[in-house]
């Protein structure tokens, strides 16, 4: 999974670079922002998703929720 989501980082870094020469110059700086910023974003947000669907099945949702619904019905 860690690969097809580098993959993905990598496709999205080359076209980004691809539209950025579409209308501008290249200069080394911008081809580090760019590099440094799609890619991290990319890996960032696939990985918070890929914790949050883990988190789902995993059940450990259902135990805090449940836990929280018996803390409330207590309190009452």
């Amino acid at each position: 999974m860690l690969v097809w989501i580098a993959l993905a980082g990598v496709l999205m870094v080359i076209g980004a670079l691809w539209y950025l020469s579409l209308y501008d110059a290249l200069y080394p700086s911008a081809i580090l922002a760019a590099i440094g910023g799609v890619f991290l974003s990319t890996l960032l947000g696939c990985g918070l998703f890929a914790a949050a669907f883990f988190s789902d099945k995993s059940g450990h949702d259902s135990n805090v929720s449940s836990a929280t619904q018996q803390d409330d019905e207590q309190g009452s």
